[in-house]
């Protein structure tokens, strides 16, 4: 994977993912593999050290509630530091995007 990837990574689409609102750990890794039609599948053991990371980053805050059917969940949300980095890496991602489409087709860059 080349050093510069535009931000792409696991956390950066768990961010994406929370753009939309709170949600708790399964929850997150249900949105992935529905936005993504099925080409994520993440298991839990490999989200939630990802969200632990962006927690102790500040880029994600999270909460613990109890659900209708008694469970206790913990449940994620982005703070503002967490919407400024995803703005950047969005940016970078598109940034990297349109480079890679030029060099497959052969140097055109949109």
């Amino acid at each position: 994977m080349p050093k510069n990837d535009g931000g792409a990574g696991i956390p950066t689409l768990v961010l994406a993912v929370l753009k939309s609102g709170e949600m708790y750990g399964y929850q997150i890794i249900l949105e992935l593999e529905q936005r993504s039609q099925g080409v994520f599948r993440m298991k839990e053991g490999t989200l939630y050290p990802v969200l632990h990371g962006l927690e102790r980053e500040k880029l994600v805050s999270a909460r613990e509630d109890t659900s209708e059917a008694g469970r206790r969940r913990r449940y994620y949300a982005l703070t503002r530091a967490g919407e400024q980095t995803l703005r950047d890496r969005e940016r970078s991602w598109e940034e990297y995007s349109r480079a890679v489409t030029a060099i497959l087709r052969g140097g055109e860059l949109t």
